[in-house]
């Protein structure tokens, strides 16, 4: 029979615990465990130090193997994105649609401070970044490329890090530990379903693992799957006009049919609308539910996805190698295969397209202007294509080899890594070469006044898009460390070490969306490469018995930016041994990426509000948020974001088996790099080299044709808050054992400083939710175990520059469920998360009614699982 696990280790006094059960412990992570030699010093991400104990000075959140098993998570990006330390900038694959630039990525951002700026690591070392960057700009490790079924734990490192491990680590650390002592035979087997439509899974996976003489390998392999899930699945998304709820009308002003007004086209075929003169017409055939007065609408958000069908395999093989017993090689080799498809609606023209006076089909009745005699811009989404669909595909794979051991007293460490990320992005369906359309106005062929084209037409202007890219990492490391001389309370433990790493990034949209002859697609074009050296150095100090004292640094050299050198001096006092102390300080940076420095032609449409002409016109178009062109740029002259951070807290054991935990935290950043295309309009609406508008005979500024912004270290951001735990197990006996947990992560002030002084708060606004908190209860009796957990969000109010009255309300889901290991060899699960089936809260500023990048529209999902080992 298969051996009941312990429900409950021994508490260590950690900084702050798990946050989804009250098991807590920190374990080896980069040396193997030999019988012949009792393990006295053990690895603890967030120090290159080994210690005697566990606790350190930094507070870390240590997720093990049986906490990933109860938290129901599917996978990494779910995982993650439930712990309260987690805040805006963290996403997963929902809200994936045909406007994104990281179809198919999800990332974790540790206290809201970004996804760019958390550092993410395998095994202790890092890993290429998405070829594809979020949002234009953000480089992140891609956690959907880690399979779940292969991690051992998750260590977070809850300050800066940058002393330690160098760029990135501003918020902090997530390592990611694997399984490579994995040892025994494993089948995993899991199908989920939604009580909503859309979003069933199955996943399965096998490990193997064994000992031999002088080796051990472990192989995993791994496969998910996800059914696709729309907006217009919900209820309460599948429609963008949210006025029946309180919210906005978001639905397009480019419709079918479409929406027109005289203008002045060029020989060049550039297009000015007489703005003047005329407004805005819709056809003369819209539909009354879609007729504003001034535009055709067109309700979009139905065909729109919000969770992409989505398929991952997967392989990873570790291998051991004992030279003798002081040297052992060690090898990783991973490789992922992620693939996504995602959907929207037919691609809309924003006064890209015209039609002549002259042209054959402008007298249609359904011409609102035929009697005009002008020539004619428009706003038309071209439905007849069929709907845009995008096939993503992405690969990762990772190989590390190198050396390990001891030398006399002092344990050494040296390996070569390299790394690779390669995207591929299909444009399959409803994708417009417009030059080509034109030319089939022009001659007459297609009939932008009426609904449907002949086939022909359709074959002739619709496009296939590519979109490839690659990131590389390689690097050489190395680092020794043992003790160097003994004080009265101790010895004086030493560390030092190296990295030399290269970065490579290219990402290549399609040749016709560089000219510019694709619309309704978003990409990115980004090309660079970088070289960097380090060295570390860190002490341990046991200044008393009591009182210990961690210290380090790291110098970095950039060849594309410069150097920069990371303190950090922490501080560990145990006056009890029930109580302690802990307290950090460290100074961090963030290497600008090479997205941001390299970033060529590329366009984003979002959502602005024209506050310059809004003044003069008073008019819908202008005072609410319509999507306009952005053309983004990077900036070679970018330099490193720069932070300090510290930290206070400790933990109390108030009686056996109860713990509490409470860390105060605090971040700041200098030279926040950022490009905010609204602040743009706002100050430099009248720029004419900056936003670039149509003529105009009057003092009215005309329709802004497109937004130049690029990249600058614009802003400094703060943040401070307080982390919480508490820990409680008791053992009734014949009832079973229990266990409760709370953790809280309270966020009192995010406050970021623009350029030109002013501030913004954004603690308990849109997207910072002032509170975040997970309750726990554990019980076991027999071969019985069972898991019930609460997940809070507190409300939100908006931000002021959203001008928009009201809060987004909190949210509350449950999550439960049960195993049962009394066969042998074999454990069975049953769970579901959010049983209740609780709705993301309304949002009035967003076209599905929620916040996608806060709140989870999966709904109720029950999930059976089935596990098989020896």
């Amino acid at each position: 029979m298969m051996k009941k696990p312990h429900l409950w280790p021994s508490l260590c006094a950690l900084a702050v615990s798990n946050v989804l059960s009250p098991i807590v412990f920190a374990a080896d992570n980069d040396i193997h465990l030999k019988e012949q030699e009792p393990l006295e010093h053990i690895s603890v991400t967030g120090s290159h130090i080994k210690r005697t104990d566990l606790e350190g000075a930094s507070p870390m959140t240590v997720l093990t193997e049986e906490d990933i098993a109860r938290s129901g998570a599917q996978d990494m990006s779910q995982l993650l994105s439930k712990l309260p330390i987690a805040g805006a900038g963290t996403f997963a694959t929902q809200g994936n649609n045909s406007d994104d630039t990281a179809n198919g990525g999800a990332a974790i951002s540790l206290r809201g401070l970004g996804a760019n700026a958390t550092l993410v690591l395998l095994n202790g070392r890092r890993v290429a970044v998405s070829s594809f960057a979020k949002n234009i700009d953000t480089s992140f490790v891609d956690i959907n490329a880690i399979p779940m079924s292969a991690v051992e734990r998750v260590d977070i490192v809850k300050d800066g890090a940058s002393a330690t491990y160098g760029s990135d680590a501003i918020a902090g650390v997530v390592n990611i530990i694997l399984k490579k002592d994995f040892e025994g035979f494993e089948i995993n087997a899991k199908a989920g379903d939604t009580v909503e439509d859309g979003g069933g899974q199955t996943s399965a996976s096998i490990l193997w693992g064994s000992h031999a003489e002088k080796s051990h390998t472990s192989i995993i392999l791994n496969y998910f799957h996800e059914n696709e899930t729309t907006l217009g699945d919900r209820s309460y998304s599948k429609s963008a006009n949210q006025t029946a709820r309180g919210g906005s009308d978001s639905r397009s002003s480019s419709g079918n049919p479409g929406s027109y007004i005289p203008a002045s086209i060029g020989t060049d075929g550039s297009i000015s609308t007489l703005s003047g003169s005329y407004d805005w017409q819709p056809d003369a055939n819209c539909p009354a539910d879609n007729n504003n007065g001034t535009f055709c609408v067109y309700d979009y958000a139905p065909m729109m996805t919000s969770t992409p069908e989505t398929t991952r395999v997967g392989l990873s093989v570790f291998h051991d190698y004992y030279i003798n017993n002081d040297i052992t090689l060690f090898s990783e080799m991973m490789y992922q295969h992620n693939e996504s498809v995602v959907n929207g609606a037919g691609s809309p023209s924003f006064s890209e397209l015209y039609i002549l006076a002259d042209n054959a089909n402008y007298s249609s009745i359904n011409n609102p202007y035929a009697s005009s005699g002008e020539d004619l811009t428009m706003r038309r989404r071209i439905t007849e294509t069929g709907g845009r669909q995008k096939e993503a595909e992405s690969d990762s794979a990772r190989l590390v080899m190198g050396l390990n051991g001891m030398l006399g007293q002092w344990d050494w460490e040296v390996a070569y890594t390299y790394s690779y990320n390669r995207n591929y992005e299909f444009g399959k369906n409803g994708y417009v070469w417009t030059s080509l359309l034109q030319d089939e106005i022009n001659a007459g062929n297609f009939n932008p006044f009426s609904t449907t084209q002949t086939a022909t037409v359709i074959d002739e202007i619709s496009v296939n898009t590519t979109r490839n890219a690659k990131s590389t990492t390689s690097a050489f490391d190395g680092t020794i460390a043992g003790e160097i001389f003994e004080l009265p309370a101790g010895h004086v433990g030493m560390a030092v070490g190296f990295e030399y790493r290269e970065e490579d990034l290219s990402d290549s949209p399609d040749e016709l969306f560089l000219r510019g002859e694709i619309f309704g697609t978003e990409a990115t074009e980004a090309y660079g490469s970088r070289e960097q050296t380090s060295v570390f150095l860190e002490f341990a100090v046991p200044i008393f018995e009591t009182l210990e004292a961690q210290l380090a640094g790291r110098y970095e050299n950039y060849s594309d930016f410069g150097n920069t050198t990371s303190p950090k001096v922490a501080l560990l006092y145990t006056p009890l041994d029930t109580l302690t102390f802990r307290a950090s300080w460290a100074e961090g940076f963030r290497a600008p990426s090479l997205v941001q420095l390299g970033l060529g032609n590329s366009q984003e449409s979002p959502e602005l509000i024209d506050t310059q002409r809004c003044a003069y016109t008073g008019a819908n178009e202008d005072c609410t948020a319509q999507e306009r062109t952005v053309n983004f740029s990077g900036n070679p002259d970018l330099k490193a974001e720069e932070s300090t951070s510290y930290n206070v807290g400790g933990v109390w054991e108030v009686i056996d088996n109860l713990s509490m935990g409470i860390d105060y935290w605090y971040y700041k950043v200098d030279g926040l790099i950022d490009a905010d295309p609204q602040y743009v309009i706002n100050t430099q609406g009248d720029n004419s080299s900056v936003v670039v508008r149509e003529a105009s005979s009057t003092s009215t500024p005309g329709r802004i044709i497109r937004i130049y912004d690029q990249f600058a270290n614009l802003n400094e951001q703060t943040t401070d808050g307080i982390d919480f735990d508490v820990q409680y197990m008791f053992d009734t006996g014949e009832y079973g054992e229990f266990g409760l947990s709370y953790n809280l992560t309270w966020v009192h002030e995010f406050e970021q400083v623009r350029a030109d002084g002013s501030t913004v708060e954004l603690a308990g606004r849109y997207e910072h939710p002032e509170y975040r908190w997970t309750g726990g209860l554990n019980w076991a009796i027999d071969d019985w175990q069972a898991t019930t957990r609460v997940n809070y969000i507190s409300e939100v109010s908006y931000t002021e520059e959203q001008n928009t009255e009201g809060y987004i309300d909190a949210m509350t889901t449950l999550d439960l469920n049960v195993t049962y290991i009394g066969f042998d060899h074999w454990s069975l699960t049953l769970g579901g998360n959010n049983v209740l089936n609780e709705e993301p809260p309304f949002s009035k500023i967003d076209f599905m009614g929620y916040d996608q990048n806060t709140y989870s529209a999966i709904g109720a999902f029950w999930y059976a699982s089935a596990t098989y080992r020896f």
